[in-house]
């Protein structure tokens, strides 16, 4: 006796391929900002064990390397006219990993790791998040011509923390993390506060914001 497949079934494999066929040369290198994000997320775990300063250098590191990816992707999209959904969803996920949790994450290694600081450097992610889903739903809207190319940035853009870890990273060089911070350390009710994580309070809190507005070049 024969067997038919459902219709679910016969679909599953369509529907599986037709994603293949969606990933583009661009969103190779936004997969490799995302691997440079989570690259640095373990490096920066592995200097809290053995407090290794090539590590949070190396770490540090590969922010910049993330930005030239994240730069490079977009530009890759416009020269090859293959800009897509799925990549601008690929975009903000690698943004995400290597410009909001990786900078909090040193910044957590680095010696910002009182009470205080550990809601800051939520509300700094938080509020990249926040910035990355506010630019895609609006992207169309603020588009001006038929490439569909955004003429500014309503806010900083999450790359921008890459100057975050560039001061941590000279910070570490001089040997100011852990107990020796740069700003020392308050005590504010029952939790410590070091002033050096006031930086991503300042940077979360442009990024969000709706009436800064920055040319897109």
């Amino acid at each position: 006796m024969a067997t038919t497949s459902s219709p679910d079934t016969q679909r599953k494999p369509r529907k599986h391929f037709s994603m293949i066929r969606g990933f583009h040369l661009a969103d190779v290198f936004t997969l490799g900002n995302a691997a440079c994000g989570v690259g640095a997320v373990f490096l920066a775990m592995a200097y809290m064990a053995s407090h290794s300063l090539p590590q949070f250098l190396w770490a540090a590191a590969l922010a910049p390397a993330a930005f030239v990816f994240d730069v490079f992707d977009g530009r890759i999209a416009r020269w090859r006219q293959t800009q897509s959904a799925l990549g601008r969803e690929l975009d903000s996920l690698a943004d995400v990993i290597s410009f909001g949790v990786m900078p909090a994450t040193l910044g957590f290694a680095a010696g910002l790791d009182g009470g205080w600081d550990c809601a800051v450097l939520v509300y700094f992610v938080c509020c990249g998040v926040s910035r990355l889903a506010r630019y895609n739903v609006t992207a169309e809207a603020l588009a001006e011509d038929a490439s569909g190319k955004v003429k500014y940035f309503e806010g900083t853009p999450i790359p921008t923390s890459v100057a975050l870890v560039g001061i941590l990273a000279l910070a570490a060089w001089q040997g100011r993390v852990g107990d020796a911070v740069w700003g020392g350390v308050w005590q504010l009710g029952p939790w410590m506060l070091h002033p050096l994580v006031l930086m991503f309070a300042l940077s979360g809190t442009l990024m969000i914001s709706k009436t800064l507005r920055i040319p897109k070049l």
